[in-house]
């Protein structure tokens, strides 16, 4: 049965000075980060599947690659609003886990929805992330009967208000809140269209990356002329 121990060894067997360089411009600090490929952290998910405690343990490291390996293997639905919060605080200053696997698990709880509304409000930058990706992980996956749309409008309304002083990460997220709200939401594809008309170009500081913040008119424009608004994802885990 593998141990934490057992499998951080692995992981930094795995681990290349290349891959840790490519991490580390993304975000997170060098002595955290091991140098591990998503591709050999989904190898290795595989073999951990229903190992809950141990997915804990891992994410418990402060590891990126531990803690990224955990989103794949926990499942939210087994975790308490008390674990999820202490997930969303301990992924200070690495993105990838603030914006990716803390939405993953927090999206299976029966508390997704009261916990993004609560991190949204957030004044810490990495726990608001969490909380705009969160909801939107939460319109790409229910049904548009069972959104709160109105709250969703209020969320749109939001936005625009506050992503001119909002921290640099949580302005990433919340752009990329309307670009899933006229992604996933129907309904409120004409009142995401707007706001995103009126958000125009979001400035973000992506470091010493070649990523950039999408153009969500542009995005949202793409996705309708695929005609795919309103198609639902089983899972939001990549």
């Amino acid at each position: 049965m593998p141990t934490v121990d057992s499998v951080l060894s692995s992981l930094k067997a795995k681990g290349s000075e290349k891959t840790r360089a490519i991490l580390v411009r993304h975000g997170g600090s060098a002595d955290h980060i091991l140098g591990v490929s998503v591709a050999d952290l989904k190898v290795m998910a595989k073999g951990l599947k229903g190992q809950q405690q141990l997915a804990l343990e891992l994410y418990a490291t402060g590891f990126m690659e531990a803690m990224y390996l955990a989103g794949m293997v926990a499942s939210g639905k087994l975790m308490s609003e008390k674990q999820l919060q202490a997930w969303a605080d301990g992924s200070q200053g690495i993105s990838m886990i603030s914006e990716h696997t803390v939405p993953w698990v927090a999206v299976e709880s029966p508390a997704a929805r009261a916990l993004a509304l609560k991190w949204t409000k957030s004044k810490t930058e990495h726990v608001a992330a969490s909380g705009w990706c969160t909801y939107a992980g939460l319109l790409a996956t229910t049904p548009d009967a069972e959104l709160e749309l109105t709250e969703i409008e209020g969320l749109l309304e939001r936005v625009m208000k506050e992503i001119d002083t909002a921290p640099n990460r949580t302005r990433y997220t919340m752009n990329g809140f309307v670009i899933s709200v006229g992604t996933y939401v129907k309904p409120l594809l004409k009142k995401a269209k707007e706001t995103a008309k009126k958000l125009g170009v979001v400035s973000v500081n992506m470091g010493e990356t070649a990523c950039k913040v999408p153009l969500a008119t542009e995005y949202i424009a793409k996705i309708e002329d695929m005609d795919r608004v309103g198609q639902k994802r089983k899972t939001i885990r990549c």
